[in-house]
């Protein structure tokens, strides 16, 4: 027994010593290299055998030896149970949760209970405490993240929340954004739940084409639907979608008549608008709560938005279109060697939403420089729309948009330019930017601040070409107000 206790206590000595060599070798270089140090006599140097160390806990941790401490892992509502041999000087070390625990059992055995998602990674959990590694897949993002909560791994937590972060375009069977979208706001991590609401927002119409559509809660449903920076091809299809996730998630009538009311209707056609009144099973079911708004939208098709201006308020949602990719509203623009030189082209879209500008068209100048003078040593653009750039070494990438003529139709309509900035992130291509300027990305100040795009590799760029869509988008904001 003496014996026993004896080599229990020189194993947790040993033990010991292993993790304050760990913890002093680690700022060294891996491998078994030589590091000369400068603050030392030139023949000293650190021996650093840090990844042999590693792999002897990981083996401490398999084998068993020296334990004084068992972990029986119970699943939350079941009989299942993992059972785990662990050393107590470890977690104390990378827990104070587990330190407090340790302090308070009455046995050599400690019970946890987990709910079956965490139960099942438990193990990988315990791994990463005596080797401060881990391989996370996007399934076991959100169990791990609340193991390393509950039990105060901080590391471990903020690593996961990057993980997450940056793996949202990952391509997964059932996808995955939205559940961490849920995660982020019950947990109140609100950098997390901004970042996966922006990229459902900016990637909305393929998410609308995903299985993951049909797992969107009523109130993430509510707050995209409120937004202007959604990336879709059009409002009729944002519509037919909402169509889909009421006839399957069935919610109350007013979280219904809410989702509805928020579609913009004025940024569908007439005709369109006419086919939702007589075919839609949703339209006529709820038509009583969306008929001043189907009304209003047939009037501002039908006269002109000066005119409307004088009689109702324009200065609404209702009338701000969202990022459509639909030709009418913009193009895309594939930029080959996008560091090489300036680049220019010219596209239409039609005048505004309306159908009384919808037949009437712009067209558009659109110039790229990868090196743009600022704005204050910029010379004056010449007349007819044409555009000479000045450039220089020291500049930025710009793009400018212009018209190419003018119109007495332009009168009462600001436009807005938008440029959407895609990327292949995880094998898929997603959109990284967007930037909404008048005239100039200058306007906006970080276009493309951070892109190497001398880099072939860069993360803006795809096989080595820069791939944009602009879109513009007419504005009745300034318009006449309403008569009272």
């Amino acid at each position: 027994m003496v014996n026993s206790f004896l080599g229990s206590v020189s194993a947790m000595i040993y033990l010991a010593n292993l993790c304050v060599v760990l913890c002093a070798q680690m700022v060294s270089v891996e491998g078994g290299a030589l590091k000369q140090e400068t603050v030392l006599e030139s023949s000293a140097a650190t021996l650093n055998h840090s990844m042999a160390l590693v792999q002897r806990m990981e083996a401490l941790l398999t084998q068993g030896n020296a334990s004084d401490v068992i972990l029986r892992v119970q699943t939350l509502n079941t009989d299942e149970v993992k059972v785990i041999q662990v050393h107590s000087l470890v977690l104390i070390l990378q827990s104070d949760v587990f330190d407090e625990l340790l302090q308070t059992r009455n046995s050599s055995t400690m019970v946890l209970r987990e709910p079956a998602d965490c139960a099942a990674v438990f193990d990988k959990f315990i791994r990463y405490l005596y080797c401060g590694d881990i391989t996370v897949r996007l399934s076991q993002a959100i169990p791990l993240h609340k193991l390393a909560s509950k039990y105060h791994v901080w590391d471990l937590q903020q690593g996961l929340t990057q993980y997450m972060t940056q793996h949202l375009s990952s391509d997964s069977p059932t996808g995955h954004v939205v559940d961490w979208y849920q995660y982020a706001v019950q947990i109140g991590d609100v950098t997390l739940q901004n970042n996966c609401l922006q990229y459902l927002s900016w990637n909305l119409s393929s998410v609308l084409q995903s299985a993951e559509w049909s797992s969107v809660s009523e109130e993430l449903l509510l707050s995209l639907l409120q937004r202007s920076d959604l990336v879709l091809q059009s409002e009729l299809e944002l519509y037919e979608a909402l169509d889909a996730w009421i006839n399957q998630n069935q919610p109350s009538s007013a979280t219904a008549e809410n989702a509805l009311k928020a579609i913009r209707y004025a940024m569908i056609s007439p005709q369109h608008l006419l086919h939702l009144q007589k075919k839609s099973s949703l339209m006529l079911k709820y038509s009583e709560s969306v008929r001043d708004l189907l009304f209003l939208a047939f009037q501002f098709h039908a006269a002109s938005p000066v005119q409307l201006a004088k009689y109702f308020d324009v200065n609404c949602s209702l009338f701000t279109p969202r990022n459509y990719l639909s030709p009418a509203w913009g193009t895309p623009w594939v930029i080959n060697n996008p560091t090489r030189d300036d680049r220019s082209f010219s596209f239409q879209t039609q005048l505004g939403p309306s159908g009384h500008d919808a037949s009437k068209r712009v067209t558009w100048n659109a110039l790229f420089s990868p090196r743009w003078l600022p704005l204050s040593v910029r010379s004056a653009f010449p007349e007819h729309g044409s555009m000479q750039p000045t450039r220089t070494d020291g500049g930025r990438p710009r793009i400018i948009v212009t018209p190419a003529t003018s119109s007495p139709d332009f009168a009462g309509v600001s436009f807005q330019k938008t440029v959407i900035v895609a990327a292949r992130k995880q094998g898929k291509v997603v959109v990284r930017h967007v930037y909404n300027f008048h005239q100039s990305t200058e306007e906006v100040g970080n276009f493309l601040l951070d892109a190497d795009l001398q880099r072939r590799a860069s993360e803006y760029l795809i096989d080595s070409s820069l791939y944009l869509h602009i879109i513009v988008k007419p504005l009745y904001h300034n318009l006449i107000v309403a008569k009272k």
